[in-house]
């Protein structure tokens, strides 16, 4: 086969090299011929125009000027010397400056001399300039005058650097590997797929990436690649699905019984929102329909996830089922149990907490009490995927913030029962319709848009540290009202390169401030024993301390409707779903909660948006919208864990329409095609079989 060349161990190409090589696999991970072909620039330097001074601007990037050399002068000492040559259009005058080699410059840039000039332009006291430009002299006659191109600029690294591949050595490289392999690119797209949506051919479009020779072929180029990596990316998910429901029957709950009723008519302590009732009749169709559940549900935090995962337990419970609820940390799980038992009382169905901490003797008869189906809820951390934790009859797993737990650990569950139990996976975290498409593709999800009635918006200020007093007397009012108050840290010790506010520091100015016997504070960070964690936070839940200073363990699983006041110091410092998540931490009583963003006066454009962001809406659909266009899919919470996102080209948070176009094809092709077996769509089968040893259509994902 034509593509095996592409398997080639990137040494063995001509001017590579084991050395060199070493460090392209260490650096940019790049292994083969085909990993350097899909190292894509990430930009590209035009020089297919000419600009004229007056157009110039700083923040444009390189660029070429056609014009003449006016005069020259070497200015400085024999210790620091400097060439600098007036140039000249016909829109006005700009200087050109070389620091190095100006012995060999002085005698090419002569007086009269017309040149096209290449470079970065900067603007000092009210002139522009180029540093060290590209020189080519005029030629009148000549067909073509300058570079006519769209240069690449590739990533490298200050290693690289040293070996000759930086920027330009990677084109040097690219350019050996496409004039080597170029011809034996083979297509993947069906011939009426490529028609359909006016695309170009894989080799061509390979060829352009990296040497477009015009702005309208670049395009292309970058529709071509990006469609196909988003389609086969929807292809694999969506095939994954429709076979998985084909393969995997489920168990049926037809009844609603005397425990989900009982529940709603008598225990629930609060309306259903109309968005709970919505996603709760989405998941009963589901799991009447005989085949596995595998259903996302998204909801904001303080929005009710739990009730209604809750109550689908108790539909399991009502035929005849067990279920559980797998947390990834062990405060999550706790908090999970206590929510849960608190909802249900003691003298409803049985409720059981397992951890690693849970105690030998008490693990063993929660076993025993499990296996013989007399349990029904069990709530846990990874404890729950050992092999001695046998169910009798599981019917329900719920998962907690799933982008923690691997594949492997979430498949374990599911082998623990002859029919695979439904499956539903929660979030807290709000995902982009697109990322969702990507990252969730082969589940269906539903959306809890909604807050539960009488929770008042939180009010977000963004105040700097110079504002502090301000802070302090807002907190005394607060906790003179029977409050309680976080102040969150992002590190525990101070750090030589961050300027930080560090806990160790903070502690003791809030000490301070609000002194013993009058104010008592509770202390929790990562590094704190799992026990002396615990106590502290349940210091706080049963309101023993009025303040916690904290790092970013409290994120999650910390409940405490008394809390009013979320205070995040450097809060630049943070991600905007981190801090979504944090400000999550207060408002989840009746009364009005605050956020206080502090930070330093100097903020990046970034931090400067995410903050503004913060103080402008409470809505984590729009905060992760911002947040993928700011960071890209690969940072956000949970992508890299997936194991499905890995883009080369393609941008979730520009190329949606892209997205939606790749996956409605996806659909008309399963529809009529669902094992791809019709003569147009072999090559999509064959794609697969070529890249994974055989297709494992069947695979959970």
């Amino acid at each position: 086969m034509a593509e095996q060349i592409f398997k080639t161990p990137v040494e063995y190409l001509k001017g590579v090299g084991s050395q060199r090589a070493e460090i392209l696999k260490k650096d940019l991970e790049i292994f083969t011929y085909a990993d350097l072909l899909q190292h894509y620039p990430f930009r590209y330097i035009d020089r297919t125009r000419f600009y004229k001074i007056r157009e110039l601007n700083p923040d444009l990037p390189a660029i070429q000027i056609l014009g003449r050399i006016v005069s020259k002068e070497i200015i400085g000492d024999k210790h620091v010397k400097r060439l600098v040559a007036r140039f000249k259009d016909d829109t006005g005058t700009m200087e050109l400056v070389w620091f190095q080699s100006i012995r060999w410059i002085d005698k090419i840039v002569q007086p009269g001399a017309v040149f096209i000039v290449f470079g970065k332009p900067t603007l000092f006291n009210g002139h522009f300039s180029i540093s060290h430009p590209e020189l080519e002299a005029y030629q009148p006659n000549a067909v073509n005058q300058g570079n006519l191109t769209l240069q690449p600029v590739y990533s490298s690294t200050e290693k690289l650097k040293q070996f000759n591949l930086d920027s330009k050595g990677i084109q040097r490289a690219q350019a050996a590997l496409i004039d080597q392999v170029i011809r034996q690119v083979e297509e993947t797209l069906p011939v009426y797929l490529m028609q359909r949506h006016e695309l170009i051919s894989r080799q061509k479009a390979l060829y352009n990436i990296h040497f477009p020779e015009n702005v309208e072929i670049l395009r292309e180029a970058q529709k071509r690649l990006k469609f196909e990596e988003l389609f086969f990316i929807q292809l694999k998910l969506l095939r994954s699905k429709v076979l998985r429901t084909q393969k995997f029957k489920g168990s049926v709950f037809n009844n609603v019984g005397d425990n989900f009723n009982t529940f709603y008519s008598e225990k629930l302590p609060f309306d259903l929102t109309g968005a709970q009732k919505r996603v709760i009749k989405e998941i009963r169709q589901d799991t009447q329909r005989g085949v596995q559940m595998n259903r996302l549900l998204q909801g904001d935090v303080g929005s009710g996830k739990t009730v209604v995962a809750l109550m689908i337990m108790l539909l399991a419970i009502d035929n005849g089922f067990q279920a559980c609820i797998m947390a990834p940390t062990e405060i999550l799980a706790q908090q999970h149990y206590f929510s849960i038992k608190s909802l249900l009382g003691d003298d409803f169905v049985s409720v059981e907490l397992l951890t690693g901490s849970t105690p030998k003797k008490a693990r063993r008869g929660l076993h025993e009490r499990l296996e013989s189906g007399e349990l029904n809820i069990l709530v846990g951390t990874h404890a729950l995927i050992e092999d001695a934790v046998q169910f009798q009859n599981l019917g329900l797993v719920v998962i907690d913030e799933q982008h923690r737990f691997g594949v492997e650990q979430r498949a374990r569950l599911w082998r623990k029962n002859i029919i695979p139990p439904h499956v539903l996976v929660m979030t807290a975290t709000p995902i982009p319709r697109t990322l969702a498409m990507t990252l969730y593709g082969d589940l269906d999800i539903s959306v809890i848009d909604e807050l539960p009635a009488g929770r008042k918006p939180i009010k977000t200020v963004h105040l700097y540290h110079s504002q502090r007093l301000r802070m302090f007397g807002f907190m005394r009012e607060e906790i003179a009202k029977g409050r309680q108050v976080y102040i969150v840290y992002p590190l525990i010790k101070e750090s030589e390169k961050l300027d930080l506010l560090y806990l160790e520091a903070g502690i003791e100015a809030i000490s301070n401030e609000f002194p013993l016997p009058e104010y008592r504070i509770s202390i929790v960070h990562g590094k704190l024993a799992a026990k002396d964690k615990a106590a502290e936070m349940q210091r706080f839940v049963k309101g023993e301390t009025q303040i916690m200073v904290a790092t970013t363990v409290i994120e999650v699983g910390v409940n405490v409707p008394n809390a009013s006041v979320m205070i995040i110091e450097n809060a630049e410092r943070f991600g905007l779903s981190q801090l979504h998540q944090l400000r999550g931490r207060v408002g989840r009583g009746a009364e009005q909660s605050f956020c206080i963003l502090m930070s330093g006066m100097k903020l990046s454009p970034d931090a400067k948006i995410r903050l503004d962001t913060m103080v402008r809406t409470n809505d984590g659909f729009e905060i992760a919208e911002i947040d993928l266009q700011l960071r890209g899919p690969g940072n956000i919470e949970g992508t890299q864990q997936s194991g499905v996102l890995d883009l080369k080209l393609a941008d979730l948070a520009l190329d949606q329409q892209l997205l939606a176009e790749a996956r409605k094809t996806v659909i008309q092709i399963l529809e009529d095609d669902p094992e791809l077996v019709n003569d147009d769509n072999r090559i999509l089968r064959q794609y697969f079989e070529t890249r994974s040893g055989g297709i494992s259509w069947d695979k959970i994902s």
